[in-house]
């Protein structure tokens, strides 16, 4: 299990090296959706999110970050 925080933070970390903005878009239903150069990335607002679906949400950044940003 990831933290919420932290999975945020790693994604934000991320943009802020490769000069992509990071910000929120808006509070959805269940999700919180934010905006990464322009993609829509929701998160959900579990205080841990299953490791599965945290690679699920680093996938989806990879058009913006680079393919496996997330493993460097």
């Amino acid at each position: 299990m990831t933290k919420r925080s932290d999975l945020i933070k790693k994604i934000a970390d991320a943009a802020k090296v490769g000069e992509v903005s990071w910000e929120l878009a808006r509070e959805g239903g269940n999700h919180t959706v934010f905006k990464l150069g322009g993609k829509q990335i929701p998160i959900g607002r579990h205080a841990e999110i299953d490791d599965r679906l945290a690679v699920t949400i680093f996938k989806q950044c990879e058009e913006v970050l680079g393919k496996g940003w997330w493993r460097k």
